[in-house]
């Protein structure tokens, strides 16, 4: 059990910071969150937080705008109240995708929500798989950036055992180039299978053109890796082609599901994928229900991060891609 630490969760991430807490041996903190007519939010820790180190866990997704100032609000209200140290723990990052000038009086959006953590005075940043590494970079205080991919690998191994697939049946495949090193990342769980990727041109948001698939795919199990599931098109096309082209199955691993609109139907009643595997650095209690999305936690990676930040010690290779 870690001692003389605080870890609260503000409104997006209350199961998971319940379990991080369950594996550390200490109950969560709590802290009110109010909304007003007018817009504007509230929030406040519950419990006395002079010369403790708290660690705040928060994903910035939809309402996005919403948790971001949250959080800014709840930093604000702690660092009066003279916290030791805060740790900020954001799972999902919200404006990663905007990370970059893509066309002419375009924000990198992704940049500016950084300087607003950094300068709000906390020590330090943890994440998950940020959309693009670079963005570690924005970021004026230290930043952890963590992969679940040894989590999935963990999962699937385990299942394609079980179902007597060997590891040269299976490709796994990037969904484009720029989620090949996700791609590679996987592939290195999972010894002598194969790295497939998808080339695809987008003509707009949330559209994409699969132009070629490099490499064999016939009668393979392919996984397709990404980081993130807005909508669902994107990849649900991937997956769809991969079929055509002679893949026996496919499986779908994604750390973030966002699952836009009406995204979690269209998986539903999809004939082209397996099983979709994503993390709960979103909560969607509905998941529960389904008989196509598996939930595999990134608790016990969370902890076990605190755990090496209180004892000085370096973070398991397992969850970096410094391996």
């Amino acid at each position: 059990m870690i001692k003389d630490i605080l870890v609260f969760s503000l409104s997006s991430n209350e199961h998971l910071t319940d379990k991080v807490c369950s594996a550390l041996g200490i109950e969560r903190s709590q802290a009110d969150v109010l909304h007003f007519a007018d817009g504007e939010c509230l929030a406040t820790s519950k419990v006395d937080v002079r010369g403790k180190k708290v660690y705040v866990i928060q994903s910035t997704c939809s309402p996005v705008n919403d948790r971001i100032m949250e959080l800014l609000i709840f930093i604000d209200g702690i660092k009066r109240a003279n916290c030791r140290e805060i740790s900020l723990i954001i799972p999902y990052y919200g404006y990663a995708r905007q990370d970059r000038i893509a066309h002419i009086n375009e924000p990198i959006s992704a940049r500016m929500v950084a300087d607003l953590f950094s300068n709000a005075g906390v020590k330090r940043v943890l994440t998950i798989e940020l959309h693009t590494p670079q963005i570690q970079g924005f970021f004026s205080v230290p930043l952890d950036n963590l992969s679940p991919t040894s989590i999935f690998a963990k999962y699937l191994n385990k299942k394609f055992q079980e179902l007597g697939i060997s590891s040269n049946e299976i490709a796994v495949v990037s969904p484009d180039h720029g989620a090949m090193y996700r791609a590679r990342d996987l592939a290195n769980f999972i010894p002598n299978s194969s790295i497939v990727v998808i080339d695809k041109r987008r003509p707009k948001p949330n559209v994409a053109e699969i132009t070629n698939i490099v490499g064999d795919i016939q009668d393979k199990i392919c996984i397709m890796v990404d980081d993130i599931i807005d909508t669902g098109g994107t990849i649900l096309a991937g997956a769809h082609t991969l079929k055509e082209k002679g893949a026996k199955a496919v499986y779908i691993c994604a750390s973030h599901a966002l699952f836009s609109h009406n995204a979690l139907e269209k998986f539903e009643v999809n004939n082209d994928v397996t099983e979709v595997l994503v993390t709960d650095t979103i909560e969607h209690p509905e998941f529960s229900n389904s008989k196509k999305i598996k939930v595999v936690s990134i608790c016990d990676m969370i902890a076990d991060v605190i755990k090496s930040h209180e004892s000085h010690e370096k973070i398991k290779d397992k969850y970096t891609r410094f391996h």
